[in-house]
């Protein structure tokens, strides 16, 4: 029976997603292509054997519309006629490029498939592809008369809903960072980056190689001093038992960035002199109350367990993408795993959450953590717009 191995996993460094962020100068295009190149590069594979590339990308505008996956497999210096297309499962994106790519190689359809992702929020800002007016159309509006929220509305309700006090959203903010700079301090994330060099303005040269959003300098007092970031007067009005916690500094960061990995199967990669590191062993997809849209990762995880025939014990490393704080404390608490094994190198909060590129990056980030740490299985699940949850579990090879 055929399998899916990753072979190779690697990722950009984050960069802040502003104007004046570190990889603000990079086309996104050549931001992608950096990871898919770097990842080709580091398994020392003649670039023809790669039967496709899927690529996530949310905010598909602008420079980053048009099948960017296409132009960044080109950019990247691959052959013409390997080809490429651009998946949008909102932040989960890359993620979803992962198990399509891994189906694609266990089916047959594929031989060997680079999955990646890329989102440049500071040169493409979120939302920027949505229309003005009424984006949904008529028959959901029927479906939900009462309306839809933000997600940013999604998280308070969920913190208000399970209970959760602001103290709690800033500490657990607090330990991202603080987890993210031990990790960086140890060189942990060195194998995983590939280092941007980064054209200046002024024609200098630029090499990017740390992720530029970790505050190892921020505290519990810096955090309870920012405000509400969601607050307005007609949402208060409509939920009143929101205690309007959700912060700047407790949920993710806005960021440039993107990750690549190359799939294939156990028997290719013998054939091409390659390591299979990690076997892509279970796989999940949910939809979910797109109303609290934001716990479908509750329902993705049970779900993945279940069909991995693994208990919640096997598992030795958790990665709940931290699109807020309390979107993972509420997975935490309803799942039970344990926090030290929870995002222990840090999460969105502190790295940053790049929308679609956190899928592969986080994916990057367990390969190597479970290598460093001997683990061997890992599952990552995040929360998406619209109800939607991915669960992935990993073995170590």
């Amino acid at each position: 029976m055929r399998d899916a191995v990753i072979v190779e996993a690697v990722r950009t460094p984050i960069g802040r997603g502003r104007a004046t962020g570190s990889l603000a100068p990079v086309h996104p295009i050549d931001l992608l292509a950096h990871s898919i190149s770097a990842v080709v590069e580091r398994a020392g594979i003649d670039p023809a054997h790669i039967d496709d590339v899927i690529a996530g990308c949310v905010t598909q505008t602008g420079e980053q519309s048009a099948n960017i996956a296409r132009w960044a497999g080109l950019a990247a210096g691959l052959p013409e006629s390997v080809p490429a297309t651009t998946v949008d499962r909102q932040c989960g994106s890359s993620q979803q490029a992962v198990h399509f790519a891994a189906q694609g190689v266990i089916a047959g359809a594929y031989d060997m498939v680079v999955a990646c992702g890329v989102e440049s929020m500071g040169r493409v800002p979120m939302g920027s592809a949505t229309q003005p007016g009424d984006s949904r159309g008529v028959r959901i509006n029927e479906r939900y008369p009462a309306g839809l929220v933000p997600q940013g509305i999604s998280a308070e309700l969920i913190g208000a809903r399970r209970g959760t006090p602001r103290a709690q959203l800033d500490e657990f903010a607090l330990a991202s960072h603080q987890r993210a700079f031990a990790a960086t301090r140890e060189g942990l994330f060195t194998p995983e980056i590939a280092p941007v060099k980064v054209t200046q303005a002024d024609g200098s040269v630029v090499e990017v190689s740390a992720d530029e959003g970790i505050r190892p300098s921020t505290s519990l007092e810096a955090l309870a001093g920012l405000r509400p970031a969601y607050y307005d007067e007609a949402a208060a009005a409509r939920f009143p038992e929101i205690g309007w916690n959700v912060t700047a500094g407790n949920a993710s960061q806005i960021s440039d960035g993107s990750a690549a990995l190359l799939i294939t199967t156990s028997e290719r990669a013998r054939e091409l002199g390659l390591r299979p590191r990690a076997r892509l062993h279970s796989f999940a997809v949910v939809g979910d109350d797109p109303f609290l849209m934001l716990r479908g990762v509750i329902p993705a995880t049970r779900r993945v367990l279940e069909r991995s025939g693994l208990r919640l014990d096997d598992i030795d490393l958790f990665e709940v993408n931290e699109a807020f704080a309390a979107v993972v404390l509420d997975w935490q608490a309803e799942i039970g795993a344990p926090a030290e094994r929870v995002n222990a190198r840090g999460g969105a909060i502190a790295l940053g959450h790049p929308l679609g590129a956190s899928g592969a990056r986080i994916m990057t980030t367990l390969v190597h953590a479970l290598e460093q740490t001997g683990g061997r299985y890992g599952l990552q699940t995040m929360c998406e717009a619209g109800g939607l949850a991915n669960a992935t579990i990993l073995e170590r090879l």
